[in-house]
């Protein structure tokens, strides 16, 4: 296992949440969980929700394999870029031009008056899609050449930006605070987009996609283009299962008190911190050599780095998850608590991170076993385990949510993932998962996971007599 550029990947994604955690607690203390604060999530929510299917799913894990394969790897990239950007911009340009059927889809429980409010900033939003999937094309080209640092740190750009603007408008009305925020996320987009280019030319790769649109022939890619079709679709839905469940959840959350969008952005911000330092992080990592090993027949390799990950993950994961369950009050208070951010709202706030926290261990493991499943081509079989999430997911939300608000569609979004994870292991075969189980370190965790949970347990009673 490539624990170097496991590390390295996750200092940069660590360098991102940092700058991101600075961001949202600017943002929380110039608009808290207001009005505007939920306006401004909701136009910036569907653009986010593509960015997380796109950068953490579903184009990278169609497009790797396809490449790899590809006897023509300049023609076939080019050709993928230009069909999915030209698409892009011209989604964009209809967000734009009607942005309100957007917005509405966004937020069925939004007065109409709210709904026009909110549409220019899902229209100014909306555009950072088309920002982003040149960021990801470019990214998966980087991470073919087993290079991460960049798109790990990339994202660190995006915060800056937002963080400037905010800094500069903290005490102007949060009408100019959030028209400002949505222009920084544009900034934030391409100043990622100049960070890739460099990094692609230092490696060479810019000679690959001018070769590819000078020398490029359909006839060259015909069938791997559908090859990628066929992987792609049903990756979306394979890869996509917690973003849409996110998604539903800020729709749903529309139909609750004022500052429900917030409770939910706020708490998700801080669980995305550990799934994706540490899962994200490695799975990122291990897919291309994981889609190298099986296309060349060498399973045992594969599986060696699976197992190591796993145990990593679960450790980790596990304490992360403990940590999150019993801390989140005074992580809440640390973080948001100032300004315009209240009290209450920190309880509301902390309440649906723990509901978010039991289900960062199996959404982190299902992220690792999941790569078997692509690396193998079998994206159906990871679509069909999405839905059976999904279903469960919006089940649960719907009755949570009549008795524990926002947190009960937080819950609902762990139990997806549990659901993920066991699917996705059977498919992947029970019998490895058993295999990797049946070791010591079951023991050693079983062990350390009460006495780690006592000790923070201590902890959170003498920092919440400190601070309450």
């Amino acid at each position: 296992m490539r624990l170097r550029s496991i590390f390295t990947n996750s200092f940069g994604i660590l360098l991102s949440r940092i700058t991101g955690l600075g961001r949202d607690v600017l943002m929380a203390s110039a608009l808290g969980a207001s009005v505007w604060s939920d306006m401004f999530f909701v136009a910036f929510k569907l653009p986010n929700l593509f960015r997380r299917i796109f950068a953490e799913g579903a184009f990278t894990q169609a497009f790797m394999p396809s490449f790899i394969a590809s006897k023509h790897k300049g023609v076939f990239a080019t050709a993928i870029f230009l069909r999915f950007l030209l698409f892009l911009v011209a989604f964009s340009f209809m967000v734009t031009l009607f942005p309100e059927p957007m917005t509405k889809l966004m937020a069925w429980g939004w007065s109409w008056e709210l709904i026009e409010q909110t549409a220019p900033l899902t229209a100014i939003n909306f555009w950072y899609l088309d920002l982003i999937f040149i960021v990801t094309f470019l990214a998966t080209l980087l991470q073919y050449k087993e290079h991460f640092a960049t798109t790990a740190l990339s994202t660190a750009l995006l915060n800056i930006s937002m963080i400037c603007a905010l800094w500069l408008y903290m005490k102007e009305d949060p009408k100019s605070v959030a028209y400002a925020v949505s222009i920084a996320v544009l900034v934030g987009g391409v100043l990622q987009i100049v960070a890739h280019l460099f990094t692609l030319h230092a490696f060479r790769l810019d000679r690959l996609i001018i070769g590819g649109w000078k020398y490029r022939n359909d006839k060259d890619i015909k069938e791997e283009r559908e090859k990628f079709k066929s992987l792609f679709l049903p990756g979306i839905l394979g890869n996509s299962t917690p973003q849409i469940s996110a998604f539903v959840d800020t729709l749903l959350a529309t139909f609750l008190i004022s500052g429900s969008v917030s409770f939910l952005f706020y708490a998700n911000r801080i669980f995305q911190l550990p799934l994706a330092l540490i899962a994200i992080a490695t799975a990122t990592v291990l897919f291309p050599s994981v889609s190298k090993a099986l296309k060349n027949g060498h399973e045992e390799k594969a599986y060696a780095n699976l197992t190591q990950a796993f145990w990593l993950l679960t450790f980790l994961l596990g304490g992360a998850m403990i940590g999150g369950i019993i801390l989140a009050e005074p992580i809440v208070w640390l973080l948001f608590e100032r300004g315009k951010f209240t009290q209450t709202q920190t309880l509301q706030t902390a309440y649906v991170l723990q509901m978010y926290m039991v289900g960062l261990l199996p959404f982190g493991l299902a992220k690792l076993f999941s790569l078997f499943l692509y690396a193998s081509h079998r994206h159906k079989q990871a679509a069909k385990i999405a839905i059976y999430s999904l279903i469960a997911s919006l089940s649960a939300s719907l009755i949570l949510m009549q008795f524990m608000g926002a947190a009960g569609l937080a819950l609902a979004g762990s139990i997806g993932g549990w659901v993920l994870f066991a699917f996705t292991v059977k498919e992947v075969g029970s019998e490895h998962f058993f295999r990797i189980i049946k070791q010591k370190r079951l023991i050693y965790f079983m062990i350390a996971a009460p006495l780690f949970a006592l000790l923070l347990y201590a902890i959170n009673l003498y920092i919440m007599s400190l601070i309450r």
